[in-house]
């Protein structure tokens, strides 16, 4: 990641709640065949560590599981892609005045790093899914738990998979929020933005600062 200073995304509890926000991750991790990706929701222990710890799972027959693709394949990388956006010129009141913008993308994402630890144990698996189950469950009318499943069924998922533990060794983020411009094109983006029918571009819009 380019780590535009106009842009950085610094402030750690911040951060945090964007790995929550967009738990879906992209894991990467490099072999000597070349790079592996999976995408997969993490959870977050923030207290665990100086930059958190991330917890996940991924199928054992996913070729990314294998110790070789993860715990000896050394550090990993996981990006959390938040909102994006295409910015038209058109939204800058400066196309009217002297013609001199062009197009960009505004978007929000966080890098984060580490190394792998891997584990099978059927106890620490199914804390996990626990807790990934009762994240995405809260708020609910009716959460759904995992002690819902019969529980030679469950089982029998915990044989299917392996889990992940990825302490932090560092989070960057980015928040390209038109922070670069002057308080008028900001407005003309954030209205640009919050016209579109598009869902991702009303929710960019909601992130643009206003004018001070």
């Amino acid at each position: 990641m380019y780590p535009n200073p106009a842009f950085c995304l610094e402030d750690l509890p911040r951060l945090h709640q964007h790995l929550r926000d967009h738990a879906l991750a992209l894991l990467i991790s490099q072999t000597d065949a070349g790079p592996l990706v999976s995408h997969l929701p993490l959870w977050l222990a923030p207290d665990e560590g100086p930059c958190g710890t991330l917890y996940g799972h991924l199928a054992r027959s996913n070729p990314q599981a294998q110790a070789q693709a993860l715990v000896e394949a050394g550090p990993v990388l996981a990006v959390f892609q938040g909102p994006q956006a295409y910015v038209s010129p058109a939204f800058y009141p400066g196309k009217a005045e002297h013609g001199r913008v062009v197009p960009t993308w505004n978007y929000q994402a966080v890098h984060a790093r580490g190394s792998v630890e891997v584990f099978d144990d059927p106890e620490r698996l199914l804390q996990l899914l626990e807790r990934l189950t009762d994240q995405h469950e809260a708020g609910r009318a009716r959460p759904w738990q995992v002690a819902d499943a019969p529980a030679d069924y469950v089982q029998g998922m915990l044989r299917a998979i392996r889990g992940l533990r990825l302490p932090l060794d560092s989070l960057q983020g980015i928040a390209k929020l038109s922070q670069n411009r002057n308080a008028a094109d900001r407005e003309g983006v954030r209205q640009g933005l919050a016209a579109s029918p598009v869902p991702g571009d009303q929710a960019l819009a909601a992130l643009i600062p206003f004018p001070a």
